[in-house]
């Protein structure tokens, strides 16, 4: 049902878009600069190559960022938001914001129903 979905409904359509565990780490990891691959694996040390290769892969494919080639010698790939990616920029600094006041609500002394 969600595929059919897809394209329609704008929460299936940003969820699907957003699927892989590590989409939003990515997303904010290239929000701060373009980066090359080896930057982005150091800043994401828990995700393995075979995946971030994946996940690169979809989000390029989702239109969320842009994969660039310099025609040098070593070759030379960059990684960058594209503008639907940039527009995203609103929803990954809520989130943050969100995930913040989360974190604050794990502590015992805090009421979060306030």
């Amino acid at each position: 049902m969600e595929k059919d979905l897809f394209g329609i409904c704008p929460y299936v359509t940003v969820q699907k878009l957003l699927t892989g565990k590590w989409t939003i780490l990515i997303l904010y990891q290239l929000s701060m600069k373009t980066m090359r691959f080896n930057e982005l694996q150091r800043a994401l040390p828990r995700l393995t190559q075979a995946t971030l290769t994946k996940q690169l892969h979809m989000m390029q494919e989702n239109g969320l960022i842009e994969r660039t080639v310099y025609n040098q010698i070593p070759p030379k790939v960059e990684y960058s938001l594209s503008q639907l990616g940039r527009d995203f920029q609103p929803v990954l600094d809520a989130v943050g914001v969100w995930g913040v006041k989360y974190i604050a609500c794990m502590d015992e002394k805090n009421d979060c129903n306030k």
